[in-house]
């Protein structure tokens, strides 16, 4: 599934050595923002291509919701933050 979405990102060096991500994802439909944590240097596509694999990933499990226990799947993952904007 091939999305038209445009990624924007800002990035920011923190303390720890780590370079937090700052994500806007802009869609007519649903705009959202997000975080994402890298701890080694990475060039900018390959920072864009993990954000639109992980929310790929997270579309993928939306989807994948059982009838009979129809909770939305919890992400564990301290190192990708979704909101919707």
């Amino acid at each position: 599934m091939e999305t038209a979405e445009k990624i924007s990102i800002t990035t920011k060096t923190l303390s720890s050595g780590n370079c937090q991500v700052k994500f806007f994802v802009e869609d007519e439909q649903k705009p959202q923002y997000g975080y994402l944590l890298v701890t080694e240097p990475k060039p900018v596509g390959d920072i864009i291509e993990e954000i639109k694999n992980r929310l790929e990933q997270r579309r993928m499990d939306n989807l994948n919701i059982n009838p009979f226990f129809p909770l939305a799947p919890t992400f564990d993952d301290p190192n990708f933050y979704l909101f919707s904007a």
